[in-house]
């Protein structure tokens, strides 16, 4: 086989036809694959909120929204196997779930409680909590079957002074999954949010 040096004593015609094939070969594997980005909505998706309750009193503040480990990476996920997920080559999330999730189910609390109801901390100056939020993230992937969008969540309620005994519930919804499209899997999460903030709120009014 003739070396790279060699080839430049060849007749122009000929070291044209050896070298092109072998200089697309090489920008071939040297090229990444597109990458596509997805986002959670702010708002939920086909859902117009109804207004605030008149009867929505106190103003919470929204501590803590943990995710397990495994859920921080940009990849969209899917399942593989009974216990195994892999990444879908190419398609990521345009903001890591570790800021999107507590972002968008504060935009939903807010909604569904009043913009003035729902805070972060630092609260602005002048301002007290009655109720303090945290939430833990367990589960938030397609299940083994791919037919389904799976969300485990414990969240608690709790006075900041702790003179009253917090509110303690465990929350599961799961959202069913027309196909695997990224598009679908993204939304699917999106409602599975949108189900958690409304059964913080109504369990939180009426435990």
């Amino acid at each position: 086989m003739p070396t790279l040096r060699s080839l430049f004593f060849w007749p122009r015609p000929v070291r044209a036809a050896v070298l092109t094939p072998w200089l697309l070969a090489l920008a071939a594997c040297g090229s990444s694959p597109p990458v596509e980005l997805y986002r959670l909505p702010s708002a939920p998706l086909g859902v117009t909120a109804a207004p605030p309750s008149a009867a929505t009193s106190g103003v919470w503040l929204v501590s803590s929204v943990r995710l397990p480990d495994y859920l921080d990476r940009d990849a969209l996920l899917w399942p593989s196997g009974a216990t195994g997920l892999r990444a879908l080559p190419g398609q990521r999330w345009a903001e890591p779930l570790r800021d999107a999730v507590p972002r968008v189910l504060r935009a939903d609390l807010a909604r569904l409680r009043g913009t003035d109801k729902v805070w972060a901390s630092p609260l602005p100056g002048g301002l007290r909590a009655q109720q303090v939020l945290r939430v833990e993230v367990q589960a938030f992937e397609a299940s083994a079957d791919g037919k389904a969008l799976l969300l485990s969540a414990r969240w608690w309620l709790a006075d900041p002074d702790g003179k009253t005994t917090a509110l303690v519930r465990q929350f599961e919804q799961r959202v069913p999954l027309q196909d695997a499209a990224p598009d679908t899997l993204v939304a699917a999460h999106r409602e599975a949010l949108w189900a958690l903030a409304q059964d913080i709120a109504r369990t939180a009014e009426h435990p």
